[in-house]
């Protein structure tokens, strides 16, 4: 029998492209950490990590973050206090894996997220059945116009987009992170 599924979340702001597709570093955005940290509590994501190498947006974040674990936010708002337990600042990629690794006893298998299709692209019902293995995996989502290609490629899955109603693709990072969660750890209501 395999033991419950160790999924973490990673919200990665480096290497990301741009709208010209000019990989970049993007800022860190308030709402992304707030709304990500409450959907992470919600599907009972093992840790959410925010990804990004600059020291001058790692102060930022780790003053935002500061604010609710431990400052007046903590205990003006408990929720919230519990919500962000769950978020670490990490400043690469390798440094979540390695974490990761160290927490599990094993490296976690990487999936990436994009609205675009790639050769290793998974359907969200399929990944439902890996993550029952009991294996940890890190599910990492892009910021800006998505995470770079080299980086994508590495992955051991890259779950397929989300499709709306129209033609219009490409939702805030953090209303994706609430749809994949719900497909991938959400009651199958389907079924």
């Amino acid at each position: 029998m395999s033991s419950a599924p160790k999924l973490y979340i990673g919200l990665l702001h480096y290497p990301v492209y741009n709208k010209n597709m000019n990989v970049i570093t993007t800022s860190i955005t308030n709402l992304d950490i707030h709304d990500i940290a409450r959907t992470a509590c919600t599907y009972d994501i093992a840790r959410y990590y925010v990804i990004h190498p600059l020291d001058t947006q790692r102060r930022l974040i780790g003053d935002i973050l500061n604010y609710w674990q431990e400052g007046y936010g903590a205990s003006y708002n408990p929720d919230r206090k519990e919500a962000f337990q769950r978020v670490k600042l990490i400043d690469t990629l390798d440094s979540a894996m390695q974490e990761i690794e160290k927490v599990e006893g094993q490296v976690p298998k990487l999936i990436t997220t994009d609205a675009r299709i790639y050769p290793n692209t998974i359907s969200y019902k399929e990944m439902r059945k890996l993550l029952d293995t009991g294996d940890p995996y890190l599910l990492l989502f892009g910021t800006g116009w998505g995470i770079e290609k080299e980086t994508m490629l590495k992955s051991d899955y890259i779950l397929e987009p989300i499709y709306g109603a129209g033609p219009y693709n490409h939702l805030s990072v953090r209303s994706a992170v609430a749809i994949i969660l719900d497909r991938l750890k959400g009651t199958p209501w389907w079924e």
